[in-house]
This record gives structure tokens, sequence and C-alpha cells, in this order.
């Protein structure tokens, strides 16, 4: 094929294959960390269901798996888990799914529940496992579910535990609905953690709470040191003297701080205002949709590695006896997550990937600048020619307004588009609502721009990653400031002759679903939809949904029953009616979080109102699409039908390039 051949836009051949990008699908989204100088980590099989192992790195640098089939590391904590598993030295302890129960691994052996079997009648979940401060036990997140209520709780459990004596799960903390982070001193004497209340979320407001080990050898009352109801407190860690560094968006912005903390006597001095590290409009921290991210971690020598964000990433480490600050050159990749520290050495595990570097598991040597490889998901990963680069840009609305988006232009080495012709667009809308789009190329967006299909991923009012401002513009506003946002993105992109006005679709998942449905009700923007797992009608949400989201639509629209009828109004349910273009849903038949009724309700008024739709449901499928089978043939679904609706061939998939 010629260089610069003109195909219209959408027929393009590109080697990038529903089956590829399937394989593309694994993650490495449970964290990793320094196992006696070697990296461990946990990444998800598509090919094997979406299970979870967990694996390191052998000495010669090859990849040594450590949790065989059929054993899968996935918390249920919240539904979304996370920190389901730690190494105790060489010991590796995990949360089992299937059974939610704690097992240890001794390289070379076989898993031993550590945890006792429950009543039928109770769930009992763990998560965000670290070690204890003399490595004899796991402290953890402990969720019990009866049938009327849930409690949550920090717990000690030995490693060296028989699985048979209920008695070894010992409780440390607990007074609140939720808690996360728990942190003990070093030398165990002190332990801290995170808390919250209904109705508020992480982001909305959490505690930072103390407890002083007590003459009986467990703690005592805590005592709440920072934060409230309007003060977003993350990640608390220990520093040398007993001091703790930890997140607070107080100033606007999710910052780090240090603070010193007070005895809890009756003479006692209040604890230090916090001292600002690393004072500025960016963020340090994010939503705590599962539990034991980090985004900053402590290194010998009063330093402090952190990951600073306003729309792309950046790692920098931050001086505490100097307060300098001195950035990390990591070319190519711009979406960075730590998630481990050397705690004697200076290394660091980071996750991420850029426009045109793959995601991956990747050392830094914090002293040389030096970035290695420890596991690339280069399967399926499209060849660099195929990836578009990606233009972060922000559009402005009539009101000045700003609204963040990414934009992935068609891209092919040696295709392009008619002269007289604009590209058909999908514009994605992510979920939570409350998290972001980052900017990072995968196999699902070469996808469609290798076809001649751009993508548009916005980060609407509500996301995270632009201070606390932007993000509550969403407050009492779901349905609205998402859908209007979302719509003109697109409208300005078409405005500059980018993109084809005719020919833009809108594709979201679960809170991003919502987003899809209501644009297709209340705009004209949008030619075609494509919602999974969508959010299709707000009362239903509230009322089946489980307890960890259950008040979160007290934040986005109100609270119950004083603003049921705003309920209603703002559903796309209620306004089908206004649906013209064609809607492709795609659903797990075993969610949680958004039970499939509520997009089989959608399904029927569709049917009912006679709007063009194909609905697909899928056995074994939860929030989100774990199995490589169902990921693959959600892409031909799509390809399909937004060939149909937008007007364009698609090539065969696989077809030469």
């Amino acid at each position: 094929m010629e260089i610069g051949k003109a195909l219209p836009y959408g027929s393009w051949p590109s080697p990038v294959t529903p089956r590829g990008v399937a394989a593309a699908s694994a993650s490495l989204g449970d964290g990793a960390q320094y196992v006696l100088g070697r990296p461990w980590w946990a990444e998800s099989r598509p090919d094997e269901g979406g299970r979870v192992t967990v694996c390191r790195q052998s000495p010669d640098g090859s990849t040594q798996e450590l949790l065989a089939a059929p054993w899968d590391a996935r918390s249920r904590v919240h539904e979304y888990g996370g920190g389901a598993w730690t190494a105790v030295g060489e010991t590796l302890v995990f949360v089992q799914y299937d059974d939610q129960r704690l097992y240890r691994l001794t390289p070379g052996g076989s898993p031993e529940p550590i945890t006792p079997a429950v009543d039928p009648a109770l769930s009992v979940r763990f998560g965000d496992l670290s070690a204890s401060h003399d490595g004899s036990h796991v402290i953890c997140v402990r969720e019990t579910l009866a049938a009327q209520d849930v409690v949550r709780d920090i717990v000690s459990i030995p490693v060296d535990g028989d699985g048979g004596d209920s008695g070894k799960v010992e409780h440390l903390a607990g007074g609140s609905r939720f808690v996360a982070f728990p942190r003990q001193s070093p030398d165990g004497s002190r332990l801290a953690w995170i808390s919250w209340e209904h109705p508020q979320m992480p982001w909305d407001g959490t505690e930072l709470r103390i407890s002083e080990r007590d003459e009986h050898g467990g703690y005592g009352a805590p005592r709440v040191v920072l934060g409230s109801t309007t003060e977003s407190v993350l990640q608390p860690e220990w520093l040398d003297g007993g001091s703790l560094a930890v997140i607070s968006d107080r100033s606007g912005w999710w910052n780090l701080y240090r603070l010193t903390l007070g005895s809890d006597g009756p003479e006692a001095p209040h604890p230090d205002r916090p001292e600002a590290l690393h004072p500025g409009e960016h963020e340090v921290g994010g939503p705590l949709w599962k539990l034991r991210p980090r985004w900053f971690g402590v290194l010998p020598g009063n330093r402090l590695l952190a990951v600073r964000t306003r729309g792309v990433d950046t790692l920098c480490l931050v001086d505490l006896a100097t307060g300098t600050v001195r950035d990390l050159d990591l070319p190519g990749l711009e979406t960075v997550t730590l998630v481990d520290v050397e705690a004697e050495g200076s290394r660091a595990l980071i996750v991420g990937g850029g426009a045109r570097e793959p995601r991956g598991l990747r050392q830094v040597d914090l002293e040389t600048g030096a970035v290695t490889p420890v596991r690339l998901l280069t399967e399926g990963f499209p060849s660099a020619a195929y990836l578009s680069p990606a233009q972060p840009r922000t559009f402005v609305d009539e009101q000045g307004r700003e609204v963040h988006a990414i934009v992935y232009a068609p891209h092919h080495p040696t295709v392009q588009g008619p002269a007289d012709e604009q590209p058909p667009y999908v514009v994605m809308a992510h979920g939570g609502p409350t998290a972001r789009s980052t900017v990072l190329g995968t196999a699902s967006i070469a996808f469609w721009t290798s076809r001649g299909v751009g993508v548009l991923d916005v980060n609407y009012g509500g996301s995270t990653g632009y201070g606390r401002e932007y993000r509550e513009r969403l407050r009492d506003m779901w349905g609205v400031v998402d859908v209007a946002d979302t719509a003109l993105a697109a409208r300005r992109l078409a405005e500059a002759g980018e993109a084809d006005p005719r020919r833009l679709a809108v594709q979201g998942h679960s809170a991003g679903g919502w987003t899809v449905l209501a644009s297709l009700a209340t705009t004209d923007v949008f030619a075609a939809g494509i919602s999974s797992c969508g959010v299709t009608d707000a009362r239903l949400m509230a009322e089946h949904t489980h307890d960890f989201e259950s008040r979160y639509l007290d934040g986005l629209i109100g609270p119950l029953p004083e603003t049921d009828k705003l309920y209603e109004e703002r559903s796309p349910l209620a306004h089908v009616a206004g649906v013209t273009a064609p809607v492709l849903l795609l659903q797990g038949l075993d969610d949680p979080i958004v039970p499939t009724p509520l997009a089989e309700a959608f399904r029927a008024e569709l049917e009912r109102h006679g709007v063009p739709h194909q609905y697909v449901a899928f056995a074994g499928e939860g929030h989100g699409f774990r199995r490589a089978d169902t990921v693959a043939r959600c892409l031909e679904l799509s390809l399909d039908f937004l060939g149909d609706a937008l007007g364009f061939v698609p090539a065969p998939a696989g077809s030469p390039a």
C-alpha cells in the first residue's frame, strides 16, 4: 500500500484486532513491592477469566509466577477491593477471591488459610493488607456483611495462624462506617488510619485518627488529629521522630503535609498545625475507589517521593530538610502511579505509560534517574506507528468555564483520510464519576484511531486532578454538568474542523454510561451511544447498589427522600422518549454495583419507544469485563454498531495494513 493513500475514515485496515486488545487488557492494578530487594507484583490474566496472580522477578531478571491457577488474589472490600496481598519476609499473604479468606504461601509450597471459614449467613472480607511493624502479623481492613448491616474495622492476623481459630483475628480499631490506610508506627506504639461516615465519600471528607498502645497490649480510644466532613485526608505515613506525612485538600488541592503529634494526656498540647511540604495548585492524591493506593513514599535521608498531577503526572523528590523539590525525567511516561519505594535504598517501583509507551511496571533509580522495565504489558500492544499522539486540550464554554480533555486523532502510518471528509469521533465519558482519564496510549484507543475513528476522552467537571473546585462542579449536578461538558468538548472539536459534527458517538462505562444515556436523551450532539454497565435510574441505583456507594448520590444529586423528584428528573430512564440515536447496551449479569435490572429497565423503555438498540448481557461478568472473550466480543459489537450508525464500512479485523 503506497504511503499516504486516502481511504474513507473508519475503513482503514488495521492490525489492532479485538483479540489483540483483549490480550492487552491485562492490568497491574493491585500494586507491587520490594521483597528482599526484588520486585513482586500482581497482574490480571484476561485469558484465565481475569484472575489475578502474583509474580516476582528472579535474580536473572525473568518472571516467576508465585500464585498458580486457580488461585485468585482479589479482595471484595467495598466491592472494588484493593490491597489484596502483601509479603511478610518471603511469605505471600493474599485474599482468595472466591471465599475472601486470607492465605499464606511460601514460594515452592501450597497456600494455607490463616483466617477461619465463616458462617454462611455472614460475608467476611479483607483488604488493604500490610505487614505489622515486627513482621509477625498482617494488619488489614476487615469488612463483615450481615443481612441488615455492615461493620468495618482494622484487625491483626498472625502470619503463622492455622485458619481454624477465630480468636486469631484481633480487633485493633474501628468505630466508624469506613476505615482505610491502617499504619502502625515503626515501634508499634501507635496506629494511624483514615475514617469517614455516610453520606461522605472519601474525597468529600475524612478524618485522620490515632490510637496509642495501652497497658494490655491493645490500642486505646482514638483521637482525631486532622480532617473533617469538608477536608479529604489520605495516606498517613510515619516519619522519623513520630511525626506523620499525610495528604490533605484543605488548600483546595490535595497536597503533602507534615503533622507533628502531641500527646493525648489531659494537659497535652494540641497537635501542631499541619506544615505544607510541597504546596501548589497540583494534586498529590486522588479518589479512594480502591484500597491501598499510594501517591507518595518515605525515603531514607528525610525525603519523600511523590506523584504530582495537573493533567499529566510528574514524579518528584521532596527534601523535608531543605524544602526543595526535584522533578525526575521519565521520557515518554505521562501517566505514573507510585507503588513502592525501597525502604533502605534509592529505588522505586512505578506503574505507568504514555501516549506511545506501553503500560507496565518499571524501576526508577532515584540517584541516576535510570528507568528500567520490570514487567511491560506488551501483549497485544500496537506498534508505535499505529498509536495516535495524545493532545491534552482545554475547551471553554460561553461563560468561560474550562473543560479538560485528551484528543487522539485518527492515525495510521500509510493511510490518510480524504481531503474533503472529516473524521468520525468516539467521545469517551469516564466512570466514577469522581475519577479522571489520563494520557495513556492503549490498544483499545488504537483500535479506533488506527481505523480512522478519532477518540476524544473528556475530563468533565467533577473529574479529579484539577483541584477540589473543579471536582465539586458536579456536586448536586450529576446528569447536568457531565452531560454539558461532554457535549461542549465534542462541539468545540467539530467547530474547529477536526471532527464531523454528524458523526459523533459517545461511549462510557458505569457512571460514564449514565452520561452516555443522559446525553442521548437531552442533547442532539451525538449520533450513537454505547453504555457499558451504565447507570440508568438514580432511584434504583440508590436502592440496589452496595454500601460503599449507597449514599454517593447524596452529593451528586441530593439526599433522599427530600430530592426524590430530582432523582427522577435526572435519570435517563425518565427521558427515553427524547432518545433518537441508536443505543448499544452492554451488561454484566453478576454486577453488584450497577445491577442488571437497571439495564433491563432501560432496554424495555427503548423497545416501548421504538428506539433502535442492541442489548447484550454477559454471564459471569461483573462491573467491568475481565474475560478476554468478553472484551473481544464487546469490541466486535461496538465496531459493527458504530459502522452502521456513523456510516462507515470497517475493514476486516486484522486485514493487512
